[in-house]
């Protein structure tokens, strides 16, 4: 769960080399959230991502609410994520479930769910 946490820290922080150095070469993202829908795939494809982020919503912060370990190879994260509208200034916020992968102690994937329900089905349980 450690390095879930640091994970989040270094995306707080805009630190992308502390965060990419809590993820595997081949590690992915998988996001249905606007406007960074889709998948970023690779060490390049996380990057981008976190550009693409920053320009989208330069204030953005995640805030991990609760953390659960699935075994020793996967997370389960309620997070809450917040943010400035650049133009209105409008606070924005919203809630996903996201289940990291691990490798060797290093974040494989990540998958970005608004639905709870859909996020413990993946991991194959219930709500």
């Amino acid at each position: 769960m450690e390095v879930v946490r640091r994970a989040v820290a270094a995306l707080n922080a805009r630190d992308v080399d502390a965060y990419l150095a809590c993820c595997t070469e081949d590690v992915e993202l998988h996001t249905p959230l606007e406007p960074v829908v889709g998948a970023y795939e690779r060490r390049e494809g996380m990057a981008r991502w976190l550009v693409d982020i920053e320009d989208a919503v330069p204030d953005f912060q995640i805030d991990l609410r609760e953390v659960r370990a699935l075994g020793d190879r996967q997370v389960l994260a309620f997070v809450h994520l917040g943010s400035t509208g650049r133009a209105s200034g409008i606070p924005m916020e919203g809630k996903t479930t996201n289940v990291y992968d691990l490798v060797d102690g290093k974040i494989r994937r990540t998958r970005v769910f608004s639905d709870r329900a859909e996020a413990f089905r993946a991991v194959g349980l219930e709500e």
